[in-house]
């Protein structure tokens, strides 16, 4: 039977040259390793934790800086201030009679994990550095000092204290990315204790993590639903502003789109008054005639470039408005169907009476004084049901007066709308605003609603806007 010849020497696994192809493939696969896409992506999450530690928070402002009352504004310096006062001279004592440090040494280091806490308010990643890297050197500094056994290490309780007031400061202040990495690093500094001496740990590295970890939670999470309030304040301030803006350009649009009604059918007259003229007109010269051609093709050039702009703000769906508009002669037909929609509505003085009155009021004016009443009565109908209403007009030698009263009205169980478009007061105080005239509107005391009208019975130029 044959036997394996005995193996060489060289081919021992404990020979130096088995030892260095051990190496060889070693450093060969930690370099195969380190070009992983894990691994550079842990590597890239690293730098960035690192840059996030070294980047401050985006504002400086103080905590709670933008409170209303004076005393919440100075409560994070009044409380960072109290917390210094009393941990520095406690901090200074502890050192210096439980561990044994010498005197000098214990000021500086109590000092430097204290005193940055002021800072912490406006600035809380820079007081962290400082903060947190006084607790590391402070720690091996007790290493040496005589008092240590049965003592806590590496975290004393007065650090552990002063540690989370910091971390609640940079809770509400730091981003998510920074919080993470301050609490890494806390975690990272007591595993380097743990491992250092376990002789000595007594389990306070782990306390302080665990702490750390949930007061940076709380605090962020209160920051950043405070943040979420303050934004959605914000957008319903915009949302509100931009509602109004629409809403004053729609009904101006309305307006100029009425005017253009009224200016035309007059503008129209004139033309076919001028065109006409030398039929009319018995024995009219040439030139009387080339210039009653000439009003009239002015006339209609008007009218072309009125209605080139109105094109552009007639919506698809304005052909209903092309119809002739009203005025307050026909007050009393929207007196009746007031009235029909369950509205008790009287009027101080007859259709007849009010068309005697108005007989010389420009067309736009007439528009404008319907337009407010409609608006006024439509208002009363959704808001007040059943409220009796009265409707006023008076003339006098320079303007008209429209005021519309209704007392309180029935309450609704279902409200009839329960959000409004805005378009109400806003549409009338604008067309008032546009012939020159005020408007005055408001609750009565005894319940009810008051809107009062006057209009200039000429028009006139409108404030500047």
């Amino acid at each position: 039977m044959k036997t394996e010849p005995p193996r060489d020497h060289e081919d021992d696994s404990s020979s130096p040259r088995s030892l260095r192809e051990a190496l060889d493939r070693v450093r060969e696969w930690a370099r195969r390793t380190a070009t992983t896409p894990a691994v550079r992506s842990s590597r890239k999450e690293l730098r960035s934790l690192g840059l996030a530690l070294g980047t401050p928070a985006d504002s400086t402002r103080p905590l709670l800086s933008g409170a209303r009352n004076a005393w919440v504004r100075h409560l994070p310096h009044g409380l960072t201030f109290a917390a210094v006062a009393a941990l520095l001279p406690v901090t200074t004592t502890v050192l210096v009679q439980d561990y044994g440090m010498n005197g000098a040494l214990a000021g500086a280091f109590a000092t430097a994990q204290t005193a940055p806490l002021l800072l912490a308010v406006s600035r809380p990643v820079q007081a962290w550095w400082v903060i947190f890297t006084a607790d590391i050197v402070a720690a091996v500094a007790m290493l040496g000092t005589p008092g240590l056994d049965g003592r806590s290490w590496p975290w004393t309780p007065m650090n552990i204290v002063g540690y989370q007031l910091l971390m609640i400061c940079l809770g509400l202040r730091a981003g998510r990315r920074t919080l993470l990495a301050v609490w890494l690093a806390t975690g990272g500094a007591g595993l380097f204790f743990e491992v250092l001496s376990q002789e000595h740990s007594d389990g306070t590295q782990l306390l302080t993590f665990t702490l750390s970890g949930a007061l940076l939670l709380l605090s962020a999470t209160l920051r950043e639903r405070g943040d979420a309030q303050r934004r959605l304040v914000e957008q319903e301030t915009i949302s509100e502003a931009e509602r109004s803006q629409r809403t004053l350009l729609e009904e101006r649009n309305r307006i100029a789109r009425e005017l253009h009604d009224v200016v035309a059918h007059h503008m129209s007259l004139i033309t076919v008054q001028a065109d006409s003229a030398r039929y009319r007109i018995p024995h009219l010269d040439e030139e009387a005639a080339r210039e009653f051609s000439s009003i009239a093709e002015s006339a209609r050039e008007s009218l072309t470039e009125m209605r080139r702009i109105l094109s552009v703000l007639r919506s698809e769906d304005a052909e209903g408005e092309r119809t002739p508009q009203p005025g307050l002669r026909q007050l009393s037909q929207l007196v009746a169907a007031t009235v029909r929609a369950g509205v008790p509505v009287t009027m101080s003085r007859t259709e007849v009476e009010i068309a005697a009155m108005l007989a010389d009021l420009p067309a736009s004016l007439d528009l404008s004084l319907y337009r407010i009443v409609q608006e006024a009565l439509a208002n009363v109908v959704r808001h007040a049901p059943e409220a009796r209403t009265t409707i006023s007009v008076s003339v006098e030698r320079d303007s008209v007066t429209v005021v519309i009263v209704n007392g309180p009205g029935r309450a609704r169980r279902v409200p009839l709308e329960t959000t409004g478009t805005g378009h109400g007061l806003v549409g009338m105080r604008e067309r008032v605003r546009l012939v020159g005239g005020t408007l005055d509107t408001g609750p009565l005391p005894g319940g009810g609603f008051r809107v009062a009208a006057r209009l200039p019975r000429r028009e006139k130029e409108p404030d500047p806007a």
